[in-house]
């Protein structure tokens, strides 16, 4: 079988769906992570097979690439054998469709690509724009091999922004999850609230040693495939659903209606404040309450993280663990991720709910203030026993994010001598790493493309600055993409694939997005569809890495509750949950077993405790939310979506 790429041009219509959701539909990167107690899909929501865009005039768009046509070796074993070809020749191609005619294509139309080093598998491209048929069905045949079905037409992406989204409502901590807004098999009561048999969340003491006292810490997400919740993590997940909000509000032809009041599943909808932002502001609620309150040691900083004393046991609902919950420690990171999503937080909800956005804004100076005052205090690598570890002991990054949020809220003179003072100012590579990218341990980026977009004081001069560090960081993704022979814009330098992959190509498709909306220059947005093309099976697993879209798709993911896999009465991930993707650490005894030897892009199974490339987590879905938002509203793609 082939795996099969789909490249779209930037002129591919993506018109923007009006109808209201239908109402029955950890992202650690691996640091400090460990999970000693870690050893099933109605396919209800499945968004039919791939599909390749048409352009305005008709035409499909774009290139497809095939992995497959004599490409050596099987998929669990993808390194060359004796025998097989290395580099074959013009082979003829057929793009076919039941019931329609069969085309051939020329020699120009396709050639072969080599072997792509990331998976060992020979590639080929086959240009087939000349098709107008909108239809499903559609194969390819090169060398008497056949892709996949895919299908050709206009609506992509339109039902991805909202089950996206709705992976935070179906995670949230302490409030009833309803059916009428997820479907029965999705629903279940509250979990870690006051009801028995669970201790809750409304009354956690510390960790020995830590504090005297007990914190209601109710709310918030669930962090990935436990039942944790964690500051760090959900700092940069809140921000990021808050920044795809706010983008409608700076960059000019952007539809705020489908984030809006009404438009996606959460309870709230209906009270005149944007869906987006009351999803933003459970989590925000919770953050919150991680503060150390005045007059007690450390005040004004954010623990880091609460959990189970021991790891929840597989599978458990979250309304059935027994476990006591713990506050852990405090930490720098935590405290500035508090700071810079809640300063971001009060000047978004200024004009719903000033007496929230002055309680967020105050927050985030006690916060500042607390970091500066206390800057090295750092969680621990070797913190992994109930939780994810989350350590992190380089906090330049968060300074930046936190003082750029600070001083876009405020204006404040000291915010913005901390940011021009700052030695990641002026370094693109620091704020936009090349071989990874933006995340929870890497959050300077988010400061940068906050100040390029978002009104603030920066000088005409200084704001142009930070646009061209944007821009030039967007060129190295774009060159990645063009390189890639998947077109993913992802090339770690080393070569092999990080905890949570997707997640880095996902990051850096908002930078390419973001730098499209600065210029509308053509190639940023060719890119970014590129990369989406790699998630949803343009890969050489020919795997949608969401689930519910494709063929082939991703239904096994690591989870406590959506465990179908481990316990048939459980169900499989909701639609529009993402995959960590290919990990080449293979840190789960699943993976070492299954994948021995893997190419980077192989390193993946879907199976449910191979976590370290089949998790999902809070910090994965917000960048995957932020670019369904961006790719279903673009229109044509053109240059006038250009930041006010």
């Amino acid at each position: 079988m082939l795996s099969l790429v789909c490249y779209r041009s930037s002129r591919t219509d993506h018109p923007r769906s009006d109808r209201p959701p239908p109402p029955t539909h950890g992202g650690r990167g691996g640091r400090g992570r460990t999970d000693p107690r870690r050893p099933g899909r109605a396919r209800g929501g499945r968004r039919g097979p791939p599909r390749a865009a048409r352009s305005r005039d008709g035409r499909s768009q774009g290139r497809h690439r095939l992995a497959g046509a004599g490409e050596p070796g099987r998929l669990s074993d993808p390194r060359p054998q004796e025998g097989h070809r290395r580099h074959p020749r013009h082979q003829a191609a057929d793009l076919d469709a039941p019931g329609r005619r069969r085309d051939r294509a020329s020699a120009r139309d396709h050639h072969p690509a080599g072997v792509d080093p990331s998976s060992r598998r020979h590639v080929q491209t086959f240009d087939f724009s000349k098709v107008t048929d909108a239809g499903e069905g559609y194969t390819i045949t090169i060398d008497g091999k056949t892709s996949e079905p895919f299908a050709i037409g206009d609506h992509l992406y339109d039902s991805l922004r909202s089950d996206a989204l709705a992976y935070f409502y179906h995670n949230r901590s302490g409030i009833k999850i309803d059916k009428d807004l997820v479907g029965a098999k999705y629903a279940r009561p509250a979990g870690h609230d006051k009801a028995a048999p669970h201790r809750g969340d409304t009354d956690v003491p510390c960790v020995k040693g830590v504090c005297d006292y007990r914190r209601n810490v109710a709310g918030g997400w669930y962090d990935a495939g436990d039942q944790g919740k964690y500051v760090v993590n959900g700092g940069i997940s809140v921000a990021q659903l808050m920044s795809a909000y706010e983008r409608t509000r700076t960059t000019k032809g952007v539809d705020a209606a489908p984030l809006g009041d009404g438009r996606l599943r959460v309870p709230e909808r209906g009270n005149g404040v944007p869906d987006i932002l009351d999803e933003a502001r459970w989590e925000m609620e919770f953050l919150l309450r991680m503060q150390v309150p005045k007059g007690k040691p450390l005040a004004g900083m954010a623990f880091h993280k609460v959990h189970d004393k021991q790891w929840t046991g597989f599978p458990t609902r979250p309304d059935r663990d027994q476990q006591q919950r713990e506050l852990h420690k405090p930490s720098t990171a935590a405290t500035l991720n508090l700071a810079a999503s809640a300063a971001q937080s009060a000047r978004l909800f200024k004009s719903y709910d000033p007496e929230f956005a002055a309680r967020c804004l105050h927050a985030a100076r006690a916060a500042w203030d607390a970091a500066k005052a206390h800057p090295k205090i750092y969680a621990s690598d070797k913190d992994s026993t109930g939780g994810g570890a989350y350590g992190d002991r380089y906090v330049g990054d968060e300074f930046y994010w936190a003082a750029a949020e600070l001083f876009i809220t405020t204006g404040d003179h000291a915010y913005a001598k901390a940011v021009l003072d700052s030695p990641l100012h002026h370094d693109v590579g620091a704020l936009f790493p090349r071989g990874g990218g933006m995340s929870w341990a890497s959050t300077a980026g988010l400061g940068a493309l906050d100040l390029a977009t978002v009104p603030n004081k920066l000088t005409a001069e200084q704001r142009a600055e930070v646009r061209a560090m944007v821009t030039k960081a967007a060129d190295r993704y774009a060159a990645d993409s063009a390189k890639s022979a998947y077109g993913v814009p992802y090339a770690p330098k080393d070569g092999t694939y990080e905890w949570g992959s997707n997640s880095q190509v996902l990051n850096n498709m908002i930078v390419l997005a973001t730098a499209h909306d600065l210029t509308g220059k053509p190639r940023y947005l060719d890119a970014v569809l590129r990369g989406m093309d790699y998630l949803l099976g343009g890969n050489p697993l020919n795997q949608s890495y969401v689930t519910g879209y494709g063929e082939r798709d991703s239904h096994n993911q690591h989870h406590r509750f959506w465990a179908h896999q481990r316990d048939h009465r459980l169900p499989h991930p909701a639609p529009g949950s993402l995959a960590g993707g290919p990990n080449s650490g293979l840190q789960d005894p699943v993976a070492k077993k299954k994948l021995k030897g893997c190419a980077p892009a192989m390193c993946y199974t879907d199976s449910l405790m191979a976590f370290s490339t089949n998790e999902i987590t809070i910090n994965w879905n917000a960048p995957l939310a932020w670019i369904a938002a961006y790719v279903d509203g673009l229109g044509g793609g053109t240059a006038e979506q250009s930041v006010r």
